[in-house]
């Protein structure tokens, strides 16, 4: 277009010119070639001035680079190709290339880095002698690069604040200003944990200060991983119970945290202190112990959760029983209250996909005797204060106790919990359901407004091998206690 421009203006002077001059005058003694030559010459001369006034124009008008073919810079060059020597095109060149630099700066100050970008692009194609575009350039980078670093800072001040939906958006004008890949999948997986476990990591443990007194600590806490599992057991699993099933998928779509151990005498203790509780066991005057004699379980006056499984006094490190599902509640009501946090019981589905730890087994450990003493289990070689043994119990196997051990007494186990399968059964928030039809797939809790029953999970120290399997599931009163019975404590993330 530029040439067909220059054609055109230079065709128009010569046409003037040959009107101006007549031809019957000019006279005999130029030679002909030799006027032609004057006559481009000054047309060529007439060009230039013309562009050079409209360049002029354009660039006190900010035309800098576009519109194409009338921009200060096409013009200029236009000018430039007729008179190549013309320090007044020159001149103005550099001018446009100046005013190109100066205002990529301004769009970069104003985050339109990929417009700024766009300008440098045109104004490279003039001049660079100087090295001033490399400076420019590097300037915008480092403007680009001092938003992006705060805008970084922003999204993860967002994600800390738990404004995901703010962060999604900050992460999204990113994209578009060019946040590299790699800093885009950390900031989306930064946000993606924080989703799913807050401002916590699968693992990791943690005590929440209860009230103002930071020496004051709660139940140390696990952040279990969200994922999911098959719950219940299998058709083919020997001791399963039709309430068992049917087998069903359950997705967890967040992290929660769940108490590493069971909770102690100690931890309900200064809970009773506090708050002058009344436990179920207390106003009913009575609870089950086990009798040595016997074997058998019986009902005892005086009995609570100041006693262990026998009736006598309780260590404060022993898994606390004689608590009812009221009690618990109590309990974590108290925990919810001191901390301000989500405190409740575990639903089903999470204590199950928390026992299972990633395994679809009969047992968390595999199918068989474990290995080596991981859980308070009912053991061939365990001896009960008197010397009997059981008569149902896991071959070859010893863990040193027959009743309740302290809590934490074994290695935890791959969600790095501590007697989920043994020791004490525990509480869990659901009602009772003799089956899985209908149940929620989300790990949500199943509560109908007044249920009777609630539902006991885990494996005791007296359990049978097939009550230790990890689809085990009992039904309990809200207000029974006894001396296998406890719980441990959830918490929302």
């Amino acid at each position: 277009m530029l040439n067909n421009l220059l054609t055109l203006m230079l065709w128009s002077l010569l046409v003037g010119i040959a009107t101006v001059v007549p031809a019957q005058t000019q006279p005999d003694t130029v030679d002909a070639p030799q006027a032609q030559e004057v006559e481009t010459t000054a047309a060529a001369k007439e060009a230039v001035e013309s562009l050079l006034n409209q360049a002029d124009q354009a660039l006190a008008r900010g035309w800098l680079v576009t519109p194409t073919d009338r921009s200060a810079m096409d013009l200029y060059r236009a000018a430039l190709d007729l008179d190549p020597d013309n320090p007044e095109v020159r001149s103005g060149l550099q001018a446009v290339f100046q005013a190109t630099l100066e205002a990529s700066l301004l769009l970069a100050d104003e985050l339109d880095f990929d417009a700024a970008e766009s300008l440098l692009e045109r104004a490279q194609t003039i001049d660079d002698s100087d090295g001033s575009l490399l400076t420019a350039r590097d300037q915008i980078q480092a403007l680009r690069e001092e938003y992006l670093n705060r805008a970084e800072e922003q999204v993860r001040a967002l994600i800390g604040t738990g404004d995901y939906y703010g962060a999604e958006d900050q992460i999204t004008e990113l994209i578009a200003i060019g946040l590299p890949r790699e800093r885009l999948r950390a900031l989306r997986r930064e946000l993606t944990y924080a989703r799913v476990y807050g401002s916590f990591r699968p693992g990791q443990t943690m005590r929440d200060p209860l009230g103002g007194d930071p020496e004051q600590l709660g139940p140390t806490l696990v952040v279990i991983p969200s994922g999911q599992f098959m719950m219940g057991s299998p058709d083919s699993e020997n001791g399963r119970a039709d309430h068992e099933g049917p087998r069903h998928r359950v997705v967890m779509p967040q992290g929660f945290a769940l108490a590493k151990t069971e909770t102690t005498v100690a931890e309900f203790r200064a809970f009773v202190d506090a708050s002058d509780y009344t436990t179920d066991a207390e106003q009913l005057g009575w609870s089950r112990v086990y009798e040595v004699r016997t074997g058998r379980m019986s009902r005892r006056s005086g009995i609570h959760w100041r006693h262990d499984y026998l009736g006598r006094d309780a260590s404060p490190e022993l898994p606390v029983v004689h608590v009812s599902w009221r009690d618990a509640q109590a309990y974590v009501q108290w925990l919810a209250e001191r901390t301000g946090l989500d405190y409740r019981l575990p639903t089903e589905a999470e204590f199950e996909f928390a026992l299972r730890a990633g395994s679809q087994s009969k047992y968390w450990w595999g199918s068989d005797t474990p290995a080596e003493a991981i859980e308070n289990l009912t053991g061939e070689s365990d001896l009960s204060p008197n010397g009997s043994q059981w008569s149902v119990a896991f071959p070859r196997y010893d863990d040193g106790f027959w009743g309740p051990a302290p809590v934490a007494s074994y290695p935890t186990s791959p969600f790095g919990l501590h007697d989920m399968a043994g020791n004490v059964m525990e509480w869990v928030e659901d009602c009772w359901h003799d089956s899985f039809v209908r149940a929620p797939t989300d790990g949500s809790a199943w509560v109908n407004r007044g249920c009777p029953e609630r539902v006991i999970r885990g494996g005791s120290w007296s359990s049978t091998p097939e009550m230790a399997r990890s689809a085990y599931r009992l039904a309990g009163r809200e207000t029974a206690t006894d001396m296998r019975v406890g719980f441990r404590v959830a918490r929302d993330l």
